[in-house]
């Protein structure tokens, strides 16, 4: 017996304590029961009173957390057992579980999880540069693979990896059994270990380009909404398209015959397009024949010395007879393939038939996108959206999983260290879109789940300007709506104050290191049900590889030293006395 309870105020129960403390270890952090039932955590002690908080109840062998009810007065108390801790910390033999480390409270008791209580919901690393947060994840994955019971076949892990620190950390899983297979994909064009990152252009929709050009402006939408269903006709042959171009074209030069501009400017719009985008049938050089004189579309577009001119009719006669009836521009389907270039030109098309140049302001909004395009064109990024033969998205993300022999890839690494954070951030929300687009399309929901890893999260679960220009933001959407269709989230960061709060809000469980910026600290505080003051003063205080796990798949919160990983990523810190002094 360590003591009898003498009062209970504000949900902290008090006990006369029956023992010398000064004979017994540190009893701060333990647990004790009451009753062989109520379980509680000792918070503070004197050399004659102990402070305790009620954490839950053993009831017909099952540990249940919380403090609906409390110990009577004059319960007896007593140190917890191993039996007992183990109900509390969930262990079970029975079901999958892996080993995360040790508890910093009970010397050498290992604390575990449960494989489906953690994966089957979004969740959220959060600590300090240095802190221990990369170590957890390698671990995390790695007893996946090393610890689990079963052999996990089919796991489809995307994990981006902001430093290519994880590029090494599981390259021998396939150690453990010939089916377990690792990818590295890397945004390092002059790497040849392993393979180079590539998105086929084709496979960008409007809401991928708006990010892709850095969209600011809602009016610059529909202008790449223009160019994406012109792109099949600047794209393909002449010949499988050849009604549909001569439409195109023909309805853009009559818009401008009409749009009442003085004959010198429609002149020269009509040769800019005609110069750039032109067909066999519509061109400046074409013959056009009337009361037997024969003359080109240049020489009737001639301007007079009284401003009109030469004969306008013939030329509109002509392009009448091109316009379609049951033609209507269609986005791409996906099925023929186009590039970078290819689209440069539609959507130079686009702002020419558009009227931009009438316009000085809407000339400024929607040309940016033209130097914005060409900008990408000239730098290496054009790399990354560079494929020389067509496939369409079900065959890339096949390509993703699968290697040549069809041996499946459980954990694909994303490398981008080699690319800036703007288009760091792009190629991650475009392909966490690909990949949120196929999930939902599965005819059977959640039949195969993807779990998309963010190392720096803060990098891309923002507030930006997704949610003003397409009205959402994509790592949202698959925080609310990933989980029942089967793609979760794991996020990691070192600043969860300038993550979203939504995103947040959806994960279900948490590794938290220490912290010590005031404005995380308050944003942890407030966003993650749960969290109270003595847990925030735990977190305040934890050294480097310890963590405070909670959440649906612990019953209680957890203080963890987390085990190393082997190997271990690359995310050491600077060691100075290596560097500065020489030996």
């Amino acid at each position: 017996m360590i003591g009898k309870i003498t009062s209970i105020k504000d949900s902290k129960i008090y006990i006369n304590l029956a023992i010398n403390i000064y004979n017994v270890d540190n009893l701060i952090g333990k647990n004790i029961t009451f009753n062989d039932r109520y379980i509680g955590e000792i918070i503070n002690m004197s050399s004659t009173v102990m402070e305790v908080i009620l954490v839950g109840e053993i009831i017909n062998g099952l540990f249940i957390p919380g403090n609906r009810t409390m110990p009577p007065f004059g319960s007896v108390c007593r140190l917890t057992t191993k039996e007992e801790i183990d109900l509390i910390y969930g262990i079970n033999n029975n079901d999958n579980y892996i080993r995360l480390g040790k508890s910093l409270i009970y010397k050498d008791y290992p604390v575990c999880v449960n494989i489906n209580s953690f994966f089957a919901s979004h969740f959220a690393v959060f600590g300090n540069s240095g802190s221990g947060k990369s170590y957890f994840m390698t671990r995390l994955l790695q007893g996946i693979f090393y610890d689990a019971k079963r052999l996990p076949i089919n796991p489809n892990i995307f994990l981006f990896d902001v430093y290519g620190e994880y590029q090494q950390a599981f390259n021998n899983i396939s150690s453990i059994n010939s089916n377990l297979n690792y990818k590295v994909i890397t945004t390092n064009l002059k790497d040849n270990n392993y393979e180079k990152l590539f998105i086929p252009f084709w496979f960008l929709g409007v809401d991928d380009l708006c990010l892709l050009l850095d969209v600011d402006d809602l009016r610059q939408i529909p202008i790449i909404e223009k160019a994406l269903k012109l792109v099949s006709y600047f794209s393909r042959k002449e010949d499988e398209v050849i009604n549909q171009k001569n439409d195109i074209i023909a309805r853009s030069i009559l818009d401008v015959i009409y749009s009442g501009n003085n004959c010198n400017d429609v002149r020269n719009k009509i040769t800019t397009i005609l110069t750039k985008f032109n067909t066999r049938d519509i061109n400046l050089d074409i013959s056009l024949t009337k009361g037997g004189w024969t003359r080109s579309i240049r020489q009737c577009l001639f301007v007079d010395n009284t401003g009109k001119f030469a004969d306008i009719e013939i030329v509109i006669n002509y392009l009448e007879q091109f316009c379609l009836n049951d033609f209507e521009l269609t986005m791409p389907d996906g099925s023929y393939m186009y590039s970078i270039n290819d689209f440069y030109n539609s959507l130079e098309f686009a702002l020419i038939s558009e009227g931009i140049f009438s316009s000085n302001k809407v000339f400024d909004y929607a040309n940016i996108l033209k130097i914005r395009l060409n900008s990408l064109i000239n730098s290496d990024y054009v790399n990354y959206f560079t494929c020389e033969r067509y496939m369409n998205k079900i065959d890339y993300i096949k390509h993703l999983l699968y290697d040549r022999n069809n041996r499946k890839y459980q954990i694909i690494n994303f490398n981008i260290n080699s690319v800036d954070d703007r288009f760091g951030k792009v190629i991650v929300k475009v392909y966490s879109k690909m990949l949120f687009d196929f999930i939902t399309s599965l005819p059977n929901r959640a039949s195969m789940p993807f779990h998309i890893i963010l190392e720096e999260a803060h990098r891309y679960i923002q507030n930006d300007t997704d949610v003003k220009i397409l009205g959402y933001n994509i790592f949202e959407r698959i925080a609310k709506e990933g989980r029942k269709y089967g793609i979760l989230l794991g996020v990691i960061s070192q600043r969860p104050s300038e993550i979203s709060e939504t995103m947040i809000s959806q994960c279900s469980n948490f590794a938290i290191f220490k912290m010590f910026h005031q404005a995380d600290i308050q944003f942890v505080s407030s966003s993650i049900p749960g969290v109270d003051n003595s847990m925030i003063e735990k977190i305040k205080m934890l050294s480097p590889g310890s963590c405070m796990l909670f959440g649906t798949a612990f019953k209680m919160p957890i203080l963890t030293m987390v085990d190393i990983p082997n190997p271990t990523p690359q995310s050491d810190s600077c060691n100075i006395n290596n560097t500065w002094y020489i030996n």
